[in-house]
């Protein structure tokens, strides 16, 4: 009999056959071709399989299992205990990863028709390419704001569906100062960590773990039978003063290490200002510490006695952020709203003895002169200038033969320090309307001040500048190597914005990438380009949030010129948001706390004068009662 095959018949049933679904097709062989028929199927059981993995953040994670038994196998990894879309090979490759990802764990059930399987666990640990310890207020001591090395938060990722709020350290009161941030800090107890650093109202100073804010140590600085100070009839620090500006760390200091602190409080009717120095890993005062904390300063002028003015530590508060510069800690000192009697105050004290060594007032002979700046940081430059901008007070305007007020009184000025052989008045710039604005209570002042990096113009000459803002809502750019002085009738500083602002200044810059930074009250983040080392004369982007007062004081996270995010918080008193805008363009917000369903993200009231630190893939905020951290989610 003759059997025809047609080349249709034949091409079904290879399809057929390739398809599994003819009897007595055979495949040509290979580890996932099916047994003969008859033959036993062995379950599969694990040969070898990857342990523990170790990346960088970046990096991808790589795990695979080599199986015995009889093929064909299914794979399904899985993480955590969950499914992995999509991973169903005996290799996973994980998406490149961030910090979040370390400590998940990782399987695989491995199934034929005789049965299955599942690998041990096996665990993902991230280390990060470069965690920034932030050791002083905004970052460093030209004051930027500046993280550049941010390499886990990227526009990508900062938003709501995968950023957001991963804790919060409660705390006993108000913080008003910036937490700062140590990796690696090592304990006996608990060995090495990353922590953070927070300061409270109450005089009570805390170490957390920077991802689960266990508490390390809590330590209350307040004297025996003292109390944190009470608000001195001010609502500007309420109900209560104890530690309101930044502390400052040096990681090589005493044994393991030192964090800097000035603490306000009373015992009774008598009140104290002091200076501490306590061990990183302990809490524990450094240097025969505290240093309690007086001056006097020849003049005349308010609280003098008649040769001297006196530091009353009842009528001042540390509201700017403390300086570290060669070996000394340097404070400076704000009134209680405008109670008189007060004066500018700045003070040098040596950091490994805490000693006092030099004192300097910019209105001996007159009245007023704070040092508020909206709790941003005395400025240093690398030649060891110190830069501050004062606030109202009285300011000479007969000048001496070098252009300096005759009397020594600086009111409403912005300030050049020397700090070899003590604390003297190396420059200034004066507005030329400088007494009359510090009539009306329009402080230079209210502002912070920051310091630019080299700027190079079109004659390739090369600039060093400072910017700051104050009431009046102009932009003022000095020289640092001559600031201007002061001249009736003119201003002589390097570049003068009037009204570019929009409305005043109670808050502090940020720099990034040639652009600087500035949140008045009421309105808009705005940011201004630098072209030939000018400022620009008119914003380039703005925010699409207006910020009620203080305004805002942002800071910037950013991978080099790269994935930079600009960070600031509404300080609303009834509930802060936090906000990151596109560095680039501020019009484009990436992410804010209110975006998410069920209050997720809310961390409660907010605060005057806070800015975010972000650090090592987190951002901590400031709260009236402890700091809220924001980070990646943990996948779902």
């Amino acid at each position: 009999m003759k059997l025809l095959f047609s080349r249709k018949s034949i091409l079904l049933a290879a399809l057929a056959c390739s398809a599994g679904s003819l009897a007595g097709c055979k495949s040509g062989g290979g580890g996932s071709s099916s047994p003969p028929p008859g033959s036993t199927v062995v379950a599969p059981t694990i040969a070898t399989q990857t342990g523990s993995v170790t990346v960088t953040v970046g990096q991808a994670g790589i795990f695979s299992v080599t199986v015995n038994g009889t093929a064909p196998f299914t794979y399904q990894w899985m993480r955590n205990g969950t499914n992995i879309g999509g991973a169903t090979s005996s290799t996973y490759t994980t998406p490149p990863t961030v910090w979040t990802d370390g400590g998940a764990t990782f399987t695989v059930l491995v199934s034929n028709s005789a049965g299955s399987v599942t690998s041990a666990p096996a665990t993902l640990f991230v280390n990060p390419v470069i965690v920034v310890d932030v050791t002083t207020y905004h970052n460093d001591v030209s004051r930027t704001g500046l993280n550049p090395n941010e390499l886990e938060l990227t526009q990508s990722n900062v938003k709501s569906a995968t950023f957001g709020r991963v804790g919060f350290f409660p705390m006993d009161g108000l913080v008003d100062a910036e937490p700062l941030f140590l990796s690696n800090v090592r304990f006996q107890q608990w060995g090495m960590r990353n922590v953070v650093y927070a300061v409270s109202e109450n005089d009570t100073v805390y170490a957390f773990d920077a991802t689960t804010g266990q508490v390390f140590w809590q330590v209350s600085v307040l004297g025996a039978g003292e109390t944190p100070s009470d608000d001195r009839g001010c609502s500007q620090v309420t109900p209560k003063i104890g530690i309101t500006s930044t502390p400052v760390i040096d990681r090589t200091s005493g044994p393991n290490g030192a964090l800097y602190l000035i603490a306000m409080s009373k015992n009774g009717g008598t009140y104290y200002q002091r200076l501490h120095a306590l061990d990183i890993t302990t809490g524990a005062e450094l240097f025969g510490g505290p240093q309690t904390i007086t001056a006097t300063f020849p003049g005349t002028g308010d609280n003098s006695n008649g040769t001297n003015v006196v530091f009353d530590p009842s009528q001042y508060k540390e509201r700017a952020a403390l300086l570290l510069l060669n070996g000394q800690i340097y404070t400076s000192w704000a009134s209680h709203c405008d109670d008189r009697p007060y004066t500018g105050w700045f003070m040098a004290f040596n950091e490994t003895t805490l000693a006092p060594t030099s004192v300097l007032n910019v209105t001996p002979n007159g009245y007023d002169g704070a040092i508020w700046m909206s709790g941003g940081g005395l400025a240093a430059d690398s030649s060891g200038f110190i830069y501050a901008l004062d606030g109202n007070g009285t300011f000479d305007t007969t000048l001496n033969a070098g252009n300096f007020p005759s009397q020594g009184d600086y009111g409403n000025a912005f300030l050049k320090l020397s700090s070899s052989g003590g604390l003297a008045v190396a420059d200034y710039f004066e507005m030329d309307n400088g007494v009359s604005e510090s009539s009306n209570d329009v402080d230079l002042g209210s502002g912070g001040v920051m310091l630019l990096p080299d700027l190079t113009d079109a004659n390739s000459t090369v600039w060093h500048l400072a910017v700051g803002a104050g009431k009046d809502g102009n932009l003022y750019v000095v020289n640092r190597d001559s600031m201007g002085k002061f001249s009736s009738g003119s201003n002589n500083n390097y570049q003068f914005l009037s009204g570019v602002l929009g409305s005043g200044i109670w808050s502090v810059p940020a720099y990034f990438n040639n652009t600087v930074y500035f949140g008045p009250v009421g309105g808009s983040i705005l940011a201004f380009g630098i072209a030939n080392a000018k400022l620009a004369g008119a914003p380039s982007s703005q925010s699409p949030t207006a910020y009620t007062y203080p305004g805002a004081s942002p800071s910037i996270s950013a991978n080099g010129a790269t994935n930079g995010i600009l960070w600031a918080v509404e300080n609303n008193s009834s509930a802060a948001v936090l906000h990151a805008y596109d560095a680039t363009n501020l019009a484009t917000e990436l992410y804010n706390s209110n975006q998410a369903a069920a209050s997720r993200d809310h961390f409660g009231a907010g605060n005057k004068f806070i800015t975010p630190m972000i650090s090592n893939g987190r951002v901590y905020v400031g709260t009236t009662n402890g700091v809220a951290v924001f980070g990646l989610l943990p996948p779902p």
